[in-house]
């Protein structure tokens, strides 16, 4: 455990009543679990150079604000700077399992969570997916790193898919939806981690999950049936189409944070793993029938 956990506690409650516990879960950040006489909250502690990675701490907090009041995220208690400490209510339930997260009744609570999201306030930020893995190349290429074998591939599949989504109406979204920012607390699924969160396309979000979740054809028509009213050709396209931008987007960041993380992480493994489900993906004869279409 870090020895700078017990000062930065101090920071944002210094009458010395605190207890806290270190939850698991993301690769970037620290999240505490905080105990007090008035109720129980999460502390979350930022890596180090987070801007590299796109990240924005104010519009973060904002999105995390936009999410509670809509019902589907935490509920924001202080954000405290220069150390841009988030303090969010600790949210009662669990992780779901990721097999329960496939079935088609949960399914459908994911569709009606995502479309609370994409109809809740606009904030400050954007997310371009097309726009972030080129951020993310010249992030790396800036500090000395060097592109995978698969990156030039992509680029050009990704140049290709681009003019579908171009003249799409933004609407807020997650975008790094992975199983372990989902707490069924019984009632709803409630979403945390809002810091890749911006304006962006609905479908990157819904093939994120997608992905993310490794939903097969069967589930991604659930998914989509439920968000939209039903599981048009057109919509299983995008679907096809995003899930690889979604794959590009982790793999690139893994690329970044290989050259600027101090972690003791294999992100080179990281990257790999998803420029290979990416290639999967693209050798689909469904995504090759959506890129020729």
């Amino acid at each position: 455990m870090s020895p700078g956990f017990d000062e930065l506690v101090r920071r944002v409650w210094p009458d010395g009543h605190s207890s806290f516990e270190v939850l698991g879960g993301g690769i970037t950040n620290h999240n505490l679990k905080v105990t007090r006489r008035e109720g129980t909250y999460v502390l979350r502690i930022s890596g180090k150079d987070t801007e590299l990675l796109g990240i924005d701490r104010s519009v973060e907090v904002e999105a995390t604000r936009a999410a509670a009041a809509v019902g589907v995220g935490p509920q924001v208690v202080d954000f405290v700077e220069p150390e841009g400490l988030l303090v969010t209510r600790f949210v009662e339930g669990e992780i779901p399992p990721i097999e329960r997260m496939r079935e088609p009744a949960t399914l459908r609570r994911v569709a009606a969570t995502l479309r609370a999201v994409h109809s809740g306030p606009p904030v400050r930020g954007r997310f371009n997916v097309f726009r972030v893995v080129e951020d993310y190349r010249t992030t790396a290429y800036d500090r000395g790193g060097e592109m995978p074998s698969g990156y030039v591939a992509a680029r050009q599949v990704a140049r290709r898919i681009e003019p579908f989504r171009r003249a799409v109406p933004e609407r807020p979204c997650h975008n790094d939806l992975l199983n372990a920012n989902f707490i069924d607390d019984g009632e709803r699924l409630v979403i945390v981690d809002w810091e890749y969160a911006g304006m962006g396309d609905p479908f990157f979000d819904l093939a994120n999950f997608s992905i993310n979740h490794e939903l097969d054809a069967e589930g991604r028509a659930v998914l989509l049936a439920a968000y939209a009213g039903d599981a048009h050709a057109a919509g299983l396209a995008t679907l096809d189409l995003q899930r690889f931008m979604s794959d590009f987007r982790e793999a690139m960041w893994g690329v970044v944070q290989g050259v600027v993380s101090e972690l003791d992480f294999d992100f080179a493994a990281y990257a790999a793993e998803h420029f290979e489900r990416m290639e999967r993906t693209a050798s689909e004869p469904a995504f090759r029938n959506a890129l020729d279409a």
